[in-house]
């Protein structure tokens, strides 16, 4: 069943909260203590998810918006039992938007029989926009995305990301380092861009070559997982097997990184 009936009033209002944000983008001082810190952070979500959710909610109001709580593991498990809803990230990279760093991103999602069905991410700073249906493709800015052909592992290029649930795990040391030192000694740059969703729409885009995370962080991938799979994509379980939802780990990449990365 269709849900969304005009796929650019939804990519409009995400554009029209991201460029407000942007607007104020440096304009204010870093927080110097972690409670102005929090604070700060929270007034970002608050801020971004009430401006995203109004107006959507207006255009379809029969369909829920899931409390995305990004921390707790449980939740990232398995879907929500609706069975329709849409999932936000309001800021990924929000703690990067605060230090005025560049690399923080709107990302939405629709969540539907419990797997992304449509999904946007858009970087402001940028003006890119990344957009995905299910069976639809994909698009940045409107037009197709050229796939990655890199056959050379010495010119490719390998994130090495962690999420917030890591350090929950009594062998977070081990499984982080373990995933750093394995990319380093099969890539020739490794690199840690911050916020999830985009890196992982970078790979479909070409611009990053694989994308390995180790731990549960499923709520910061959905988004992107839908824009790989609809460019083409393989997206992998830590074993290489296909991710489901709930899988702790993830990898995606071009077929060539892909194949260097699980040879042994």
């Amino acid at each position: 069943m269709q849900l969304i009936n005009n796929s650019q009033e939804i990519i409009d209002i995400v554009k029209r909260v991201g460029k407000s944000f942007a607007g104020e983008f440096r304009q204010s001082i870093i927080p110097s203590s972690k409670a102005e810190f929090d604070k700060a952070l929270q007034n970002i979500e608050d801020r971004c998810f009430s401006a995203l959710k109004d107006p959507i909610f207006h255009l379809y109001p029969e369909i829920p918006w899931a409390e995305d709580d990004e921390l707790s593991s449980i939740a990232q498990r398995t879907p929500f039992n609706d069975e329709a809803y849409w999932l936000c990230d309001t800021m990924d990279g929000a703690i990067q938007y605060l230090q005025h760093i560049a690399g923080w991103t709107i990302n939405l999602a629709l969540i539907q029989n419990g797997e992304p069905v449509f999904s946007i991410i858009y970087d402001p700073t940028s003006d890119e926009l990344f957009h995905a249906e299910k069976n639809k493709g994909v698009k940045l800015n409107g037009k197709g995305l050229t796939p990655n052909v890199k056959k050379s592992a010495d010119i490719m290029i390998a994130v090495n990301e962690y999420g917030h649930q890591l350090k929950n795990d009594h062998l977070w040391k081990e499984k982080a380092s373990s995933s750093y030192i394995d990319l380093l000694e099969k890539f020739g740059v490794i690199r840690n861009y911050g916020p999830h969703g985009l890196q992982l729409a970078y790979v479909a885009a070409g611009r990053i070559d694989l994308f390995v995370q180790t731990d549960l962080d499923t709520n910061n991938w959905l988004a992107g997982i839908l824009i790989l799979k609809e460019a083409g994509y393989s997206v992998l379980s830590m074993e290489g097997k296909t991710w489901i939802w709930g899988t702790e780990g993830l990898i995606a990449g071009s077929e060539q990184a892909l194949e260097l990365y699980f040879k042994n």
